[in-house]
């Protein structure tokens, strides 16, 4: 465990219940101080079935949502309006609940993988900067899109900006959603606070796996662990 502690901040919880208010609790105490700071604040989120539960309690608690821009880590290419995309995902479990705050998707009807891309990036770089990304992690590694084994996972890892396409055509955890908009290491590496939530043994097990290897390609978890700045924060729960 001694890995654990040297490269990211793991933080346990005793069931389910305790880690959707904790995490819900940091996410609204980094957003305040945020709004307080610069008067607005700007977060990524992930989709998937794992975060829903935080999103809707985050979406009870006492902040200015008016004040508050939302944004993804990664999406499928897909509609906003799909059901299977993240989007549709992050508007129905918090942007629904949290009246005021504002959502830019990174999928644009009308408009190719390439523009959605490069309107992302434009987004990224000189809007006001995420304080905040909460991201998940698959039982074979991946963190947002970055999907090991994909064709794209060489140029992603190692691109300038902060977003990229990726085809992860041939990774089976992708399922039909082989093309995606994801956020890059160098994305990562300009956000402040860092939040991995976790649930399951299996996961906590990947992750152990993940800094042992110390290969980014088998494990791209490890571009969230090794970005610069802050500590990564992991929150998990068996």
């Amino acid at each position: 465990m001694s890995a654990l502690a040297e490269r990211l901040t793991l933080v346990r919880h005793s069931d389910e219940e305790a880690w959707t208010e904790n995490v819900a609790g940091e996410m609204a105490t980094i957003l305040g101080h945020e709004i307080a700071q610069r008067g607005r604040a700007r977060m990524l989120l992930s989709g998937g079935t794992t975060p829903a539960p935080v999103y809707e309690l985050l979406a009870e608690q006492p902040l200015e949502w008016a004040r508050v821009e939302v944004g993804l880590a990664d999406e499928r290419w897909l509609s906003p309006q799909d059901r299977d995309s993240n989007a549709w995902l992050v508007r129905h479990s918090f942007l629904n609940l949290a009246e005021g705050a504002h959502f830019d998707p990174l999928v644009r009807v009308g408009k190719s993988l390439a523009e959605c891309v490069h309107d992302a990036n434009l987004q990224a770089e000189y809007s006001q900067p995420a304080c905040l990304v909460v991201l998940g992690m698959g039982n074979d590694g991946h963190t947002a899109s970055l999907f090991p084994g994909s064709r794209d996972l060489e140029r992603a890892l190692h691109g300038s900006k902060p977003y990229a396409a990726l085809d992860a055509s041939g990774c089976p955890v992708a399922r039909d959603w082989h093309l995606r908009i994801t956020l890059t290491p160098r994305g990562l590496a300009s956000i402040g606070n860092r939040l991995l939530l976790l649930r399951g043994r299996q996961k906590l097990e990947v992750l152990e796996a993940a800094l042992a290897s110390g290969d980014v390609h088998r494990y791209p978890v490890l571009a969230a662990i090794d970005a610069p700045g802050t500590k990564l924060r992991v929150h998990w729960c068996a």
